[in-house]
């Protein structure tokens, strides 16, 4: 029976892994803590105007802070009061807002893609100059046309009712023409994107401009239909200047425009109604954004991978 001597210099030896050493207060903040301090601090700035309107719209002294600071007096008579003004008709004011919000940027997105798929997939005479014109268009505010806008709806209401002003399909067709322009350049770039080699291979197989329209190109630029949808709907809604020009009657109007006379006149201002409003008027907004983040994050998570 032989024994084996095993040889020192080949026996391998097990050495433990040092740890690193502890930096210093000073080089961490150098290298990593100034973006904390930095998050946090824009945290902060993010969530105390949503803390201030929350707490005056539980306030019901009817001012917006009162002297003790934050949810000092908690109560929800401002939310009470907002649906028992008859003079002031808040749920007929959520309902218009939800209506020409939804419908803006359901035709707005649609109208958009249309455009947006003929100036990247089609060749026709004037298409550059189109392209032009859509963004010297957009140069000028919208803001300016607000005469013209008015002078045009009243006229047109002579001959077509609805589309005159005080009525709520009129007010859509101003913010489709409004945003056309911009949502259809938007989207030219994000349609340029998508490979021309699929249209290709749809046309041998013999598909035509609409069915590779509906059944493929949308799929693919989903991601710029949920921004140019969500960006649509948080401009229609929040709209005040157009919106307060062209609806006239309370029943009408919209919350941006239905609130402000909570506030509007000089003795009788309830701000910790408005308040309340506006808390409530942010919800469809934020399911709305809720609903679309994940067309939003799965577009740029696919965009990466490629």
């Amino acid at each position: 029976m032989s024994t084996e001597t095993s040889n020192p210099e080949t026996t391998p030896t097990f050495r433990p892994i040092p740890y690193p050493a502890r930096r210093s207060f000073g080089k961490w903040f150098a290298t990593t803590g100034w973006r904390h301090l930095i998050g946090v601090a824009l945290c902060v700035y993010s969530a105390f105007p949503l803390l201030y309107v929350l707490s005056a719209s539980l306030n019901p002294n009817g001012t917006l802070l009162s002297s003790n600071g934050f949810f000092s007096t908690i109560g929800f008579q401002s939310f009470i009061d907002l649906f028992q003004n008859e003079q002031r008709p808040y749920g007929a004011w959520f309902a218009n807002t939800l209506i020409i919000g939804l419908t803006t940027a359901a035709a707005s997105v649609f109208l958009g893609a249309l455009a947006a798929y003929s100036f990247s997939r089609m060749r026709f005479t004037g298409r550059r100059v189109g392209l032009v014109s859509l963004l010297i268009v957009q140069i000028f505010p919208q803001l300016l046309a607000v005469v013209a806008i008015f002078i045009l709806l009243t006229s047109l209401g002579d001959v077509f009712p609805a589309l005159g002003t005080d009525n709520q399909i009129a007010l859509i067709m101003v913010y489709l023409g409004g945003a056309l322009g911009v949502n259809t350049y938007l989207m030219y770039g994000f349609f340029n994107t998508i490979p021309v080699e699929i249209d290709e291979a749809a046309k041998i197989d013999g598909a035509g401009h609409a069915r590779i329209f509906f059944t493929m190109i949308l799929r693919l630029v989903s991601p710029i239909l949920a921004v140019v949808g969500l960006l649509t709907f948080i401009s229609s809604t929040s709209d005040f200047v157009l919106a307060s020009v062209v609806l006239v009657s309370p029943e009408n109007q919209t919350l941006a425009v239905g609130l402000y006379s909570y506030v509007s006149e000089e003795f009788t201002s309830n701000w910790s109604v408005f308040a309340a409003g506006a808390v409530l008027a942010a919800i469809p907004v934020m399911a709305l954004f809720l609903f679309l983040q994940k067309y939003i994050v799965g577009g740029l998570t696919a965009g990466a991978g490629k």
